[in-house]
């Protein structure tokens, strides 16, 4: 069972001292694995992959003894890299097919497909906003590969309950699943389940041998399908308190990094804009943590509305924000995020091919 996701700073660096990368790389595809927790404090912008890797890399381990950890921290990066290019809304590399409906089916909602490591998932979902990584992948498959809807809908209900919500990694993760962003579908039996999430289930609709995917037969539970219910609570703000003539810096759902401009003069705002949390809502966990997380920024004021009002309303001049896709119609001056290899820039058609040049690039920054 995971721990519970505080949101204070000196906890999340605590957090990131205390990851072995070692047992990391032995246990993480189990669910009760040593993984880091990380990635709500990541995708919030927090932290950053790069921070995170310089940490563990000034104790001494090399890339390729704990190779898996560093891994699993490229592939956020790279699936940012893809965001920057691609519409992660649509199909990236081919059509999903085949696709009977574009909703989700109840069974999931319900957590009661019958498969006791996803229900069993699907419920801590709900109840602490993570899931484990395997799990995500168990629950895309059996949407996308055997209830065969169209992944985009699905990616939106997970994303809503994720802390750790990253549409990119998200979108990018779901297409892979479903064969949109990859060669060809994933599947996991009932056997595969049940070793990775001690569970000891069988004769179920995936206790079979992995031919028996290439055409499977959907079960009557996992027809009935309907649309999820995904609607984000704004708070409501205070009126903002600024000085026009201080440079004005811009937080939102995707950076909330303290150390950002620090100890710099200025104001400082947490956008929240109501169109961005129409395209993707969010839960009101989801929204409480942020905001939560949001408290370490010092003086930080939150403000409900568009980015041209804020600026418009307020007067705002010489305004800094962090670059992110979903950044819609931001202007004034964009940082760079911290990326654990900044040159590497581009789309790369697949992880191997980005992996093979970040690898290098690694190798000779952390050479010993």
């Amino acid at each position: 069972m995971q721990p519970g996701f505080a949101s204070d700073y000196t906890t999340i660096l605590e957090r990131i001292d205390a990851i072995d990368p070692l047992k990391y790389g032995k246990t993480r595809n189990f669910v009760d694995g040593d993984v880091s927790y990380l990635s709500p404090y990541i995708s919030r912008g927090v932290i950053s992959t790069k921070q995170v890797l310089d940490h563990v890399m000034a104790k001494g381990y090399t890339i390729l003894k704990i190779e898996s950890f560093v891994k699993e921290l490229c592939w956020r990066d790279y699936f940012q890299r893809v965001g920057q290019v691609k519409n992660l809304s649509e199909d990236i590399k081919h059509p999903q097919e085949p696709v009977k409906n574009h909703e989700i089916p109840s069974a999931i909602l319900a957590a009661s497909t019958g498969i006791e490591g996803i229900d069993t998932a699907i419920s801590q979902l709900y109840e602490t906003g993570y899931m484990h990584n395997h799990c995500r992948m168990y629950t895309a498959s059996v949407v996308c590969n055997i209830a065969q809807s169209h992944w985009l809908h699905p990616a939106r209900w997970m994303y809503y309950h994720l802390l750790d919500g990253d549409w990119a990694s998200n979108a990018c993760s779901w297409q892979w699943v479903a064969g949109a962003n990859s060669s060809k579908k994933y599947y996991a039996n009932q056997e595969n389940i049940n070793k990775y999430t001690h569970t000891r289930q069988f004769n179920t609709f995936l206790d079979k041998p992995y031919e028996w995917f290439e055409s499977p037969d959907c079960p009557k539970h996992l027809m009935d399908n309907q649309e999820a219910s995904l609607k984000t609570i704004l708070p409501e703000a205070a009126p903002l308190q600024v000085d026009q003539q201080l440079p004005t810096f811009v937080y939102n759902y995707y950076n909330l990094d303290p150390l950002w401009h620090a100890g710099e003069e200025g104001n400082r705002i947490l956008l929240l804009e109501p169109e961005f949390f129409n395209n993707y809502p969010v839960s009101e966990r989801c929204m409480d943590f942020m905001l939560a997380l949001s408290k370490n920024i010092q003086n930080i004021q939150v403000y409900v509305g568009a980015f041209e009002q804020l600026c418009h309303q307020q007067g705002l001049k010489d305004i800094y924000y962090k670059e992110n896709p979903l950044n819609i119609g931001y202007k004034g001056i964009e940082d760079s995020r911290d990326w654990m290899a900044s040159q590497l820039t581009g789309y790369f058609p697949s992880f191997f091919a980005y992996w093979k040049k970040i690898e290098k690039l690694l190798y000779q920054r952390y050479r010993k």
